[in-house]
């Protein structure tokens, strides 16, 4: 499932890999890879083989998941597809409270004790997700754990997620998808260790000189 969804994410271009012409992220780190997986659900052949195995690890991973999560924004329509392909509710959470209304964070009916499973588009530092699991927390939840489509695997995101003691199963991650790179011909042999490299440490530009 790893490499088929890696081949998939790359065919869509929702995983650009540019060892030799970095893209810049917010933060001003130069990064060899960029990751817009939104696109998933501009592509319907992608999506079904991504929300089916959203809902497949649900099934595997949490089989006592009562309702899935979304993160906002871009976790929100797969968890409401997925949601439905397992007949769950689902919700969202906001990354603030709403300034009107009833000021909600968390939308859609979260009973307290409900276990639920957070669907996340894609983990990096960790740092968004878990601020999820501490509201669903907040409210009462127990939260299972996470479903995320990608995840760099870089030891500060996976640091993180072990000290929030909240477990991640991810559909595919960043050394898949270089593997799958190299072998399709879409990057070349030798800036695999170029990108491993920027996975290891992405504040320090070393990967670069490899």
């Amino acid at each position: 499932m790893k490499e088929k969804i890696s081949k998939a994410l790359l065919d869509i271009g929702a995983v650009f890999l540019r060892p030799d012409e970095p893209f810049t992220w917010a933060s001003g780190i130069k990064s060899p890879v960029y990751c817009d997986n939104r696109l998933i659900l501009s592509s319907p052949d992608v999506r079904e083989l991504v929300e089916t195995a959203i809902a497949d690890t649900v099934k595997k991973e949490y089989p006592a998941a009562e309702i899935l999560m979304g993160t906002s924004t871009a976790g929100i329509a797969h968890a409401a597809i997925a949601a439905y392909k397992l007949g769950l509710p689902m919700g969202y959470v906001r990354s603030g409270n709403k300034d009107h209304g009833r000021q909600n964070r968390i939308e859609g009916k979260l009973e307290k004790g409900m276990h639920a499973v957070v669907i996340e588009d894609l983990i990096s530092t960790g740092g968004s997700v878990i601020e999820v699991v501490e509201a669903l927390r907040e409210a009462g939840a127990v939260v299972d754990g996470i479903v995320s489509i990608f995840t760099y695997g870089m030891k500060r995101g996976l640091d993180a997620l072990a000290e929030a003691k909240v477990k991640n199963a991810s559909l595919t991650d960043f050394d898949t998808l270089v593997n799958i790179a190299v072998k399709t011909g879409y990057i070349k042999p030798q800036d695999a260790p170029k990108l491993l490299c920027f996975r290891d440490d992405p504040s320090n530009e070393n990967w670069r000189t490899l």
